[in-house]
């Protein structure tokens, strides 16, 4: 049996190494807190006390936790993908740079905000280095430039991390602008082997509406074949070009009825919430092949024709509250808020909506699918109370 350290897990990563029977052909050691709530926050110590535990490999499954992951791979010589690939990827104006390079035709304009932009509004402001859409607005008005937030102690203790991996590459803090894209928004998952890419498949993201934060994500996508077939071919450009190998990695585009599709991101890590779906509907999960990499091994993944459509969806409010009571833990249900604290006190939520949690759901089509989320969604018992001003 193969050891894995699995680095600062979240409890989803628990939960879907032991729904795929990971845990009964791997010996998976979950060492540290996630690093969004470590405290002390000490990577570092993590590192060293992680230096003789046994492993075959290392993994982790967010930004932070895969950069460390790598960094402990590559000190040990264990298979994994290279820090500096994963800092290209993580580093939204190197990823830029890359992807003007080897892709121009999809990949937006951007630019650093310092004193102005180079381009009239609108635009989206995004940090230099951040996650979940944290911190990202859509700007009408210079004016507006004033007030951007970033998500608070997300880049400094981002360059903790980047720092032991060799970076960071380029300035952590600050802003980028980047002009708007529209068409379907989609997500690519895939990993790299010794250079050859694979494309597991494709997921659809939908907007609550009127908004900029998600409702639900959509597997398989109802992109046709061919269009498909376009995103997993400039996938292979756009990873080999990062220098990402021996990764599972998910590049998110939007794709417009005419013309290429445009990149929003590449990001050198599993889509974990999209893992029950793709599990339910393939029969394997993708912690199998983050698992199989992370020894070395080709996953030998089988593209085949789901049979039903799953849906991860995200039950939000658009008002902060204060929470005093959550539904029953159960199958199929992700909580992601506790009682007796405010919603802005907890969970990691985008500028205009709290997240509350994720439903998965599933059906013989898609209409089928979203209509029992959000039959349940509705149904969940949480008793929220507004807050005093």
């Amino acid at each position: 049996m193969r050891d894995i350290l699995f680095l600062c897990p979240q409890p989803r990563d628990r939960e879907a190494v032991r729904a795929a029977g990971l845990d009964e052909r791997f010996a998976v050691s979950f060492v540290g807190d996630d690093l969004d709530r470590m405290e002390p926050f000490d990577p570092a110590g993590l590192l060293a006390a992680c230096a003789s535990m046994p492993a075959d490999g290392v993994v982790g499954t967010k930004d932070q936790s895969a950069l460390l992951a790598s960094v402990l791979a590559e000190r040990r010589r264990l298979p994994g993908p290279k820090p500096g690939a994963l800092l290209a990827c993580q580093h939204k104006p190197t990823s830029r740079a890359i992807q003007r390079r080897v892709a121009p035709a999809s990949t937006p304009r951007v630019a650093l905000i310092r004193n102005g932009v180079p381009f009239d509004p609108p635009f989206f402001a995004k940090p230099v280095v951040g996650r979940l859409s944290q911190g990202a607005v859509r700007v009408d008005d210079t004016a507006a430039l004033a007030g951007l937030d970033a998500p608070e102690g997300y880049a400094e203790r981002y360059e903790v991390v980047a720092a032991l991996a060799g970076g960071p590459i380029g300035r952590t803090r600050g802003f980028l602008a980047e002009e708007l894209l529209d068409g379907l928004e989609v997500t690519l998952e895939g990993y790299v082997h010794r250079g050859r890419v694979t494309t597991i498949g494709v997921t659809d993201s939908v907007m609550y509406p009127g908004t900029i934060s998600f409702e639900r994500f959509e597997y398989p996508s109802r992109l046709t074949d061919e269009r498909q077939a376009e995103l997993a071919a400039l996938a292979e450009r756009l990873v080999g070009a990062h220098g990402l190998d021996d990764a599972c990695f998910n590049i998110e585009f939007f794709v417009p009825e005419q013309g290429p599709p445009r990149i929003i991101e590449l990001n050198g890590r599993i889509a974990s919430q999209f893992a029950p779906l793709v599990q339910r509907l393939h029969g394997r999960s993708t912690y199998d092949v983050l698992l199989e990499l992370a020894c070395g091994e080709d996953p030998g993944w089988r593209t085949s024709t789901p049979d039903g459509v799953g849906v991860s969806y995200v039950v939000r409010v658009f008002e902060d509250a204060h929470v005093e009571a959550v539904p029953e833990p159960e199958g199929g249900l992700e909580l992601l808020v506790s009682p007796g604290r405010r919603l802005s006190e907890q969970g990691l939520n985008d500028a205009g909506s709290y997240r509350l949690a994720i439903l998965t759901g599933f059906g013989e089509t898609r209409e089928e699918a979203v209509a029992w989320c959000r039959d349940r969604a509705g149904r969940l018992s949480f008793r929220l109370a507004p807050v005093r001003a």
